[in-house]
């Protein structure tokens, strides 16, 4: 363990995080540095303090890790394997997750300000659950016999589509990696990943488990970096095969472009959006405040579809209105690694300046802001729950 202390909105340390272990770029089964010497900072959002200098890969960096993954696919062992065979290493790499839970919930916790708790119950043992479940599903991908017209019979047959780039934001950095490597190794694929730079550490520890798996050099390259450098090259590189994106609309369009601009590589794009939740008069009020506070506070309201929006019919609006301001005053902000706290702080400064400036919008809009509105603690980005009324259908939404 490390000697870095948190410290909740309060000011007093919680917890020790984890030593960080890996800060290079991962690729072709080593840990290197990125070929500029370049480093960039990830910090921990619970005191805005330097967690560790991660390497800051480029355009040379991903041309390394295509070349390394385009070697592994053409003339390695991972597509050849039969599925039963790589079902085995994925599990074994779903059973070293298992025993690193408390490490991996810790790196999630201390680099993206989620709550330690959630991240031992839901988020990794959901990662392993979704590498598990596309391990079992390893060995069976399978064609079809088709009859056609004349004496003649057809055939499918499913075959890996070579390099797949992935790139995975910072709300669910562990959920993410998963999400998107899962079925890529499962079909046989190699894969580049770019982690989010504001997550990078729990994506290289899980290359790092991915050695000691079984899966060989090359399947799996990490190459932490910024957008429009690393995911950029990924993006456009005529070797790699297809690309994978959760994020913004704004940059899915880049993607898109890229691909267009390129070889014509498949991409895949989830790109969120804002999800308003509908009330009526014959809802119990209760229930329906708990949801909606959950809707939109959870994990510090950096959810793809969080609830940004209610609408409450008026025949129980007053009653819902002063019951979640209570909700939300309620709502315990603080220390993601203290099991009493609701919820953490935002993932960076950006992001928490970036909310404080959506409530300022809010309040010139003509919005009534009923609760929460500013900062929570002089340190760290944390921000109290906050909740607007009056807002109408003409206020611009700048949520996303």
């Amino acid at each position: 363990m490390g000697s870095n202390e948190g410290g909740g909105c309060d000011g007093k340390p919680v917890v020790v995080v984890p030593e960080i272990k890996y800060t290079k770029l991962f690729i072709n089964g080593e840990f290197v540095d990125a070929a500029s010497g370049k480093t960039f900072e990830t910090r921990d959002p619970r005191t805005g303090d330097v967690l560790a200098h991660i390497a800051e890969a480029d355009k040379a960096d991903v041309d390394l890790a295509v070349e390394a993954a385009r070697e592994a696919f053409e003339h390695g062992k991972w597509p050849r394997m039969s599925g039963y065979e790589r079902s085995r290493a994925m599990n074994k790499l779903a059973d070293l997750m298992e025993q690193h839970i408390e490490e991996l919930a810790a790196l999630d916790g201390a680099d993206a300000g989620k709550l330690l708790l959630l991240g031992k119950i839901i988020d990794i043992p959901s990662a392993v659950q979704m590498l598990r479940y596309y391990a079992g599903a390893a060995d069976k991908i399978h064609g079809e016999s088709l009859r056609v017209s004349g004496k003649y019979q057809g055939y499918t047959l499913k075959e890996p589509i070579g390099v797949v780039g992935i790139i995975i934001p910072w709300n669910f950095p562990s959920l993410m990696f998963f999400l998107k490597i899962s079925p890529a190794l499962a079909a046989g694929c190699t894969v580049v990943v770019k982690p989010a730079e504001q997550t990078p550490l729990s994506a290289l520890y899980y290359a790092h488990l991915a050695k000691l798996a079984g899966i060989p050099d090359g399947v799996i390259n990490v190459v932490p970096g910024f957008g429009p450098t690393a995911g950029a090259a990924i993006a456009s590189h005529m070797d790699v095969d297809s690309v994978a994106f959760t994020g913004s609309g704004e940059v899915g369009r880049l993607i898109m472009e890229a691909s267009a601009r390129s070889n014509l590589k498949t991409v895949s794009l989830e790109l969120g959006g804002k999800s308003p939740l509908i009330i009526f008069d014959d809802a119990d009020v209760d229930m329906a405040v708990e949801l909606s506070r959950l809707a939109i506070f959870f994990n510090k309201g950096e959810v793809c579809v969080a609830g940004s929006r209610v609408y409450v019919q008026e025949g129980i609006y007053d009653e819902f209105v002063k019951r979640a301001v209570v909700a939300a005053q309620n709502w315990k902000v603080g220390d993601p690694f203290d099991v009493a706290t609701n919820m953490g702080p935002q993932v960076d400064k950006e992001q928490f300046e970036r909310v404080l400036r959506y409530i300022e919008h809010g309040k010139s809009e003509g919005a009534t802001l009923l609760t929460g509105g500013k900062p929570a603690s002089d340190k760290g980005y944390y921000i109290e729950p906050t909740i607007f009324a009056d807002v109408k259908g003409g206020h611009e939404d700048r949520s996303r």
